[in-house]
């Protein structure tokens, strides 16, 4: 057994099942391992972003790790711009970065570089291996801190020469596992706060099942508003949501300042349940970075912790009433031309019951998201960090942790051009992936930042800001990667196609022309 191989097996034993890869010459001996370790499987992304990003979707899916393997500190930091949303996402994932071999480092060869700083802004935990001996064991700690905090990344480090040296079979022993810490919560305190709130709102973190935005915690926060006289939002940008029919319609915060504060103002408490304190994106001139001072704040459930259980435990204490879902209808599209509102619609009412929806860009997520109330059960996955380039990796990770879901990507055309590469990891593992492009060539965010204030759009600006010279020719280039695409102009050619792309097996694209 090499240091390699020991490393893989201690993984596959806490859990570990699925390695996004993009390695290079300091890796070969983990790619090597990976013939000797079965039940790990090993995707390739031609990007490390693809790869980070897929990450990221697993666990946010999976709610346990999958691991990357990147060349040196130039692979990984390709892959730190994903690394940044999985770590505002509080997504559990290990790292595994070659590098020079130990003897070979002082030479300062051209690929040399500080990889642990490059890793510790975006890993809540760094160790380099330093023998071949201590990979199981680091390899057993990596995946317990990458479940720790809520979730983190947990980097590992491994020199070449250790990835190729022999160890002896007992030591891929796992360490003993650290004991959980329990949970505490004052019911009766923070119900002693929030009885006394006039106009209080709850701001829903998103996570997994026992999140603020899993489904017992939104019915629980119904039940809270109906009783209190309340409102309740998702965060701007959740890790993970759930939506659709028998939930409450609980609208995502809205992103630019002022209508935020509009919703924020009006509480006298906003109860943060797995949310952080709401800031706002940038800093805008004339606004609080701050949208709510510390003194109208209660936090009910940190990010990670049980915020479904806390919520049910006070709505108990409020003799709140049981939650009864009425069906939200859903939107009609309007005939012809596409528009942001006619593809919400169209792609709301398609929706197979429990989708996966992964969403990157503004044009169509804010009106997919208040359209899909009334839609199937689904899950929606957002971009917590803002570093784009996320939506297609992150629909890559999600259909592998769950094979049996439909995944539908909702993307905007400059973002996707960040991490194009996983459409050819989606034909080569062919994976039941639809991917909507709104494509309409520029970065529309930026514009309406500049348009800010009836500010008027300038000819340099506009020239900044366009993507249509050329236009990018999404089915051809869908094709070229393997993945089957069509382009719909009209609501009734996108309701069409799109139809037949959820019947398909595997990956598929529609450029959808706006």
């Amino acid at each position: 057994m090499t240091g390699a191989s020991a490393l893989l097996e201690a993984l596959r034993k806490q859990g570990v099942e699925v390695c996004f890869a993009n390695p290079g010459t300091t890796e070969l001996d983990l790619v090597r391992a990976m013939e000797e370790v079965r039940g790990m499987r090993c995707v390739v992304g031609l990007q490390e972003n693809v790869c980070t990003g897929a990450a990221d979707g697993y666990g946010r899916l999976a709610g346990k790790p999958a691991a990357t393997l990147l060349h040196l500190g130039p692979g990984f930091a390709n892959g730190i711009a994903n690394l940044h949303n999985a770590r505002r996402a509080r997504t559990p994932i290990v790292n595994i970065i070659g590098d020079h071999a130990s003897w070979h480092l002082e030479c300062d060869a051209p690929l040399t570089s500080d990889i642990e700083s490059l890793a510790r802004p975006v890993s809540g935990w760094v160790e380099r291996i330093a023998s071949a001996q201590d990979a199981a064991g680091a390899a057993c700690a990596a995946v317990r801190a990458s479940l720790a905090d809520g979730g983190q990344g947990a980097t590992l480090i491994f020199p070449a020469d250790f990835q190729a040296e022999s160890v002896t079979p007992d030591s891929a022993d796992a360490a003993a596992e650290a004991a959980a810490q329990p949970e505490t919560f004052d019911a009766a305190a923070a119900w002693q706060r929030l009885s006394r709130a006039q106009k209080p709102l709850f701001l829903l973190g998103g996570g997994g099942p026992a999140s603020g935005l899993g489904g017992r915690a939104q019915i629980a926060a119904a039940r809270l508003c109906a009783a209190l006289g309340g409102k309740a939002y998702a965060e701007t940008f959740p890790a993970r949501s759930e939506r659709g029919q028998g939930l409450p319609d609980f609208d995502r915060l809205p992103y630019f300042p002022e209508p935020a504060r509009a919703a924020l103002d009006a509480a006298d408490l906003v109860v943060l349940v797995g949310a952080l304190p709401p800031v706002t994106y940038f800093g805008y001139a004339g606004h609080p970075s701050r949208l709510v001072p510390a003194e109208r704040l209660l936090e009910l459930a940190a990010p990670g912790q049980d915020a479904a259980s806390r919520l049910e435990a006070l709505a108990e204490l409020a003799g709140a009433p049981a939650f009864e879902s009425a069906a939200a209808p859903l939107p009609e599209p309007a005939p012809g031309a596409l528009t942001p509102q006619s593809i919400a619609a169209v792609v709301a009412r398609a929706l197979p019951a429990d989708a996966i929806v992964s969403v990157e860009g503004g044009t169509c997520g804010y009106p997919l998201y208040a359209a899909s109330a009334g839609a199937a059960p689904h899950t929606v996955l957002t971009n917590t960090g803002g570093a784009i380039g996320q939506g297609l990796p992150v629909a890559m990770g999600a259909a592998i942790a769950c094979p049996q879901r439909r995944v539908v990507a909702v993307l905007s055309d400059g973002s996707t051009q960040y991490t194009i590469q996983a459409l050819w990891s989606l034909a080569h593992e062919n994976l039941p992936v639809t991917v909507l492009i709104a494509a309409n060539h520029q970065y529309a965010i930026l514009r309406n930042e500049l348009r800010r204030g009836n500010a008027v759009l300038g000819e340099r600006a506009a020239e900044l800001t366009a993507l249509d010279r050329p236009r990018i020719d999404w089915v051809g280039l869908a094709s070229s990667y393997g993945v089957q695409a069509s382009r719909a102009a009209t609501s009734e050619e996108l309701a069409a196609q799109l139809e037949s792309a959820l019947r398909q097996p595997g990956p598929v694209l529609i450029e959808m022309a706006l």
